[in-house]
């Protein structure tokens, strides 16, 4: 298990801390492995400066990839990319999941 230290903006580091936000991208310019702390620092890029806060995470999984596997560096430019984060399916969503597939089966011929 390995401790790695990265400096983190204000507004991720407030999402992570309060638990909005369990996901984050980096440039994969470092080793990292499934079990390690990463240290997030917190840092302020209008005064270039650490403002003392400091989170702790357990590397839970990861995924590296190579955007321009799938797009072109034009579009990357053009839009950008998304980090969607995925709630996992409580009992009670899929409850209501079979609900509305069987409403739907209802009404269709079959």
């Amino acid at each position: 298990m390995t401790e790695i230290k990265k400096k983190t903006r204000p507004k991720e580091f407030q999402e992570i801390l309060e638990g909005k936000k369990n996901v984050d991208v980096r440039l994969a310019d470092f080793d990292i492995k499934e079990g390690d702390d990463l240290i997030l620092e917190e840092y302020n890029p209008e005064t270039k400066q650490y403002t003392g806060r400091v989170i702790s995470r357990k590397v839970k999984n990861l995924t590296k990839v190579n955007l321009t596997d799938f797009y072109t560096s034009e579009q990357i430019k053009q839009f950008g990319n998304w980090i969607i984060e995925l709630n996992k399916l409580g009992i009670k969503d899929y409850q209501e999941l079979c609900k509305k597939t069987a409403k739907k089966f209802e009404t269709e011929e079959i």
